[in-house]
């Protein structure tokens, strides 16, 4: 009788010791996403086999982010960082790198991985001085508004994957495969309809249009802000309405984590459309995932130049 309950404990021990190893063994890897895009592109590629969490959302300005102990626990359970680094999140990553304790995601691991290193930046400084403003030293660190960048990324983030979870190489592989086949279709269809763009000149509040800019062949006449991160006075809004009769514009830029009220001062005075892109996704009700971001922003370009 002893040996009999000896033995149904023994297998059901090993029972349970087999089900803990094989939900060890697919366990979804934990990504922390500094902003929404990466989030969005992780899952693309990554599926059920990782879990996402997004550190900020397209109402948060990823320059400024408080370092609180929510995202630190996130942090410290990590196995992949997805950020846009260029120093976009000088002003909190540090922090939660150093607090977390998490040695996966520390600058140099594996699991540390920052998109723009893996694209060509824009306006890279010749020199840094913080008299002009938030200058990044490393380029313009808003690349996702550009999905020729996301295309740069998605490899190297599929490869990233697969190096952490080795076991499901083959199936990263085959989701970047086919997302690589789906984005360039879109962003085949996207120059296309967004080609009466070209030539728009746009007045963008802060420096985060730049690669929609340059991708679409628009013009950037001046920003609102007098510096990169330094709101404007009713001074230089002044100044700005005067500039504009010398160097007219077609349209006035805000992103949605950004106080509307300056673009819509100037829009009053200039009679421009002002229009408010999502920035990323979850920007507008429309900028659902990748591709609703840049249909959405496309859409509302088009609608203002009508």
């Amino acid at each position: 009788m002893k040996t009999t309950y000896m033995r149904s404990c023994f297998k059901l021990m090993f029972g349970l010791l087999a089900v803990l190893g094989s939900l060890s063994a697919n366990a979804a890897l934990e990504i922390f996403a500094c902003e929404p895009e990466w989030a969005a592109l992780s899952k693309e590629l990554g599926g059920d086999k990782i879990s996402v969490y997004a550190a900020t959302t397209a109402k948060q300005d990823p320059h400024r982010i408080e370092a609180r102990p929510s995202l630190i626990a996130r942090t410290r359970a990590a196995d992949l960082l997805v950020c846009s680094g260029s120093e976009l999140e000088v002003g909190w990553l540090p922090v939660l790198l150093q607090t977390s304790g998490n040695e996966k995601v520390q600058v140099g691991k594996p699991g540390y991985f920052m998109a723009s290193d893996f694209v060509r930046k824009l306006e890279l400084p010749t020199a840094v001085d913080r008299a002009h403003g938030d200058v990044h030293p490393y380029g313009n660190p808003h690349i996702q508004l550009d999905p020729r960048n996301i295309a740069r990324v998605a490899k190297p983030l599929s490869e990233r994957l697969a190096q952490l979870d080795p076991s499901s190489a083959a199936y990263y592989q085959s989701r970047y495969k086919d997302f690589e086949s789906r984005w360039a279709k879109a962003i085949a269809e996207w120059e296309q309809r967004a080609a009466p763009l070209k030539g728009l000149r746009l007045v963008p509040y802060h420096k985060d249009s730049v690669y929609l800019i340059d991708w679409l062949g628009m013009v950037e006449v001046m920003n609102i802000e007098p510096k990169p991160g330094i709101p404007p006075s009713a001074g230089h809004l002044t100044d700005l309405l005067s500039k504009l009769q010398q160097q007219p514009a077609d349209v006035i830029l805000y992103s949605a984590y950004q106080d509307p009220k300056a673009a819509e001062w100037l829009g009053e005075r200039t009679k421009l459309p002002v229009v408010m892109l999502p920035y990323t996704v979850g920007g507008t009700p429309e900028a659902k995932d990748l591709y609703s971001l840049f249909d959405d922003s496309i859409n509302r370009l088009l609608k203002a130049k009508k």
